[in-house]
């Protein structure tokens, strides 16, 4: 036989074709579905989990000092400045016809209904959303994750329900902080620019304010802290591909919550003005 080695001929080279844009475009909203479906899951585990024991209080305690004490300096700053910058804006429009006592009325229900709860959410995600990904995503890629379930512990359990049950509970609180701040701010601009009295200010600002537009605010706020911090869990527990991935995680979680909750504030402040004449 010779040395040579075989050969073969005829042999026909396959060469890929590239994809199509529907082909594309269909596993976009394949892992689009996909990822809304977790995403769905584990908000309803997170709720569930409440209904039945175990509880983890001390992750509770623990979640509640970080979530609601440490975000509470930024959201009061926050309020102040926003309540003062809106008494500018609306005052100098107001003393062009002479109704600068009708400030303390816009600001506040500007402030109860929609500033307070949806600066305070956006605030919260940033520093709250993005911590609970890299969180997550840290104790996932150090493999801490896959002890706890081979332990019996469910991650679910342990690490998202006293998340979420910690912000239900202290965003709302946050928010009513920041709307009282944002008028105290109101009232010192309003009485060194507009010369307006600090007792008007406040009487009007209190008389203007219904249950309704307390309620709107509430819940709110409310919303928003089920979705920044549902939405940093999952982030957090779907990363892939190491330290870098939990960088890109902690983005996501940012950007997707922040989005959420501006696009849920319109359909849930045009749910709370049809319910406001009907229920409250």
């Amino acid at each position: 036989m010779a040395d040579t080695p075989y050969q073969v001929t005829g042999r026909q080279v396959r060469t890929e074709e590239p994809p199509s844009v529907s082909r594309v475009l269909g596993d976009g909203l394949k892992r689009s579905i996909a990822h809304v479906q977790d995403y769905s899951l584990l908000c309803l585990e997170s709720v569930t989990n409440i209904l039945t024991g175990p509880r983890y209080l001390q992750d509770l305690l623990a979640q509640m000092d970080a979530i609601g004490v440490g975000s509470l300096s930024i959201v009061l700053l926050a309020g102040f400045f926003i309540g003062a910058v809106m008494v500018m804006h609306t005052g100098s429009q107001f003393s062009r016809f002479g109704q600068t006592a009708l400030t303390g009325d816009i600001v506040a229900v500007a402030l109860v209904r929609e500033l307070g709860p949806t600066i305070s959410g956006l605030l919260v995600a940033g520093r709250c959303a993005s911590g609970i990904a890299s969180e997550l995503g840290s104790m996932l890629v150090t493999e801490q994750v896959d002890a706890m379930r081979a332990m019996g512990t469910d991650p679910s359990r342990k690490l998202v329900t006293p998340r979420v049950v910690a912000t239900l509970l202290m965003l709302p609180l946050l928010t009513a902080m920041a709307d009282f701040i944002g008028l105290v701010g109101g009232s010192v601009v309003s009485v060194f620019t507009l010369r307006l009295d600090a007792y008007q200010f406040w009487s009007r600002a209190i008389a203007a304010l219904d249950f309704a537009d307390i309620m709107q605010g509430m819940s709110k706020a409310v919303f928003f802290g089920f979705i920044l911090s549902t939405v940093g869990c999952y982030q957090g527990l779907n990363v892939r591909g190491g330290t870098q991935g939990v960088g890109r995680a902690t983005t996501q979680a940012v950007v997707v919550s922040s989005v959420l909750i501006l696009a849920s504030d319109v359909f849930l402040t045009r749910l709370a003005l049809y319910l406001s004449g009907k229920f409250f």
